[in-house]
């Protein structure tokens, strides 16, 4: 390897590293154990579980045995007509997700109080182009629910437990 491509090389490396770039990780939650409650329905606490199984928080099943419970009250999700053309036929969608949690430590504090996360996206729609359009919408709803879990995760690492 040449000389200026080692310099380049050495050069880039330094860059990144001073920048204070780094990947996310896992989430460092305050608690050893938490519980997830949830409708089965809710892909927000399906999310949130799998990133919990890939930190040292210990995901348990009942509450006696978790030092936080994380409650996910509701979950809904909305489509509603933002524009239609002058055929009266719809061109554009607003998608929302809504979703309300509470978290709970072991001893009944209210660590994080009754809550609510709203996401939307817009949606472009097209009747020429129907199972796309229905595939968009769900990959739309899929990133949004990631959102969601990611939000609630980062609010939960940011407790401060007394000592």
């Amino acid at each position: 390897m040449s000389w200026c491509k080692r310099i380049a090389l050495l050069l880039a490396a330094v860059t990144l590293a001073s920048c204070g770039f780094h990947l996310r990780g896992e989430y460092n939650v305050p608690f050893a154990s938490v519980m997830v409650a949830a409708p089965a329905t809710s892909k927000v606490a399906d999310n949130i579980k799998r990133e919990l199984i890939n930190s040292p928080t210990r995901m348990v099943t009942t509450a006696k045995d978790a030092e936080a419970q994380l409650n996910l009250t509701s979950e809904r999700r909305d489509r509603i007509i933002l524009s239609l053309s002058g055929a009266g036929r719809v061109r554009e969608y607003q998608l929302k997700l809504t979703v309300q949690y509470q978290l709970v430590d072991s001893k009944g504090a209210v660590a994080i109080p009754t809550s609510e996360i709203q996401l939307q996206r817009i949606l472009t729609y097209d009747d020429s182009q129907i199972i796309a359009k229905q595939l968009e919408e769900a990959q739309l709803y899929r990133d949004m629910e990631q959102d969601a879990a990611g939000q609630i995760l980062r609010r939960m690492t940011a407790i401060k437990r007394p000592a």
